[in-house]
């Protein structure tokens, strides 16, 4: 069993930053930030895979959004830099014990354990 609680959202103007961290209990193979904008579907913005030297980014926040995680404290973290109101949606955490094959990793549907999100709201 995992358990995820996300922090870090809130309000920014475009061009701004944000950092969202997520604390995990439980043993885990791969970690995700995925987002959803309100009427879109669930979208894997980054991830990040144990053995897997070179993270998944979405195209939309390549070069802007960096993830991180810290063993130690088994925390997933996601540095957005440059934010574009088109980054408003809400953030979801979300962790697999299984380790996930590279076609499979931005599938919302691999994933098992979720947390319950955070807002994130850019203006223009």
């Amino acid at each position: 069993q995992v358990q995820l609680q996300e922090s870090g959202g809130g309000s920014v103007q475009s061009g701004g930053s944000l950092k969202l961290s997520c604390a995990a209990s439980g043993d885990t193979r791969c970690m995700a930030w995925f987002r959803q904008p309100p009427g879109k579907e669930r979208e894997g913005v980054a991830i990040i895979c144990v053995g897997v030297t070179s993270p998944y980014y979405a195209d939309s926040v390549k070069g802007r959004f960096s993830i991180s995680q810290d063993y130690t404290n088994n925390t997933l973290d996601l540095q957005m830099n440059s934010l574009k109101p088109e980054d408003t949606a809400m953030y979801y955490c979300a962790a697999s014990q299984g380790w996930l094959a590279t076609m499979y990793r931005a599938d919302a549907n691999k994933y098992t354990y979720w947390g319950q999100g955070t807002q994130v709201t850019v203006s223009s």
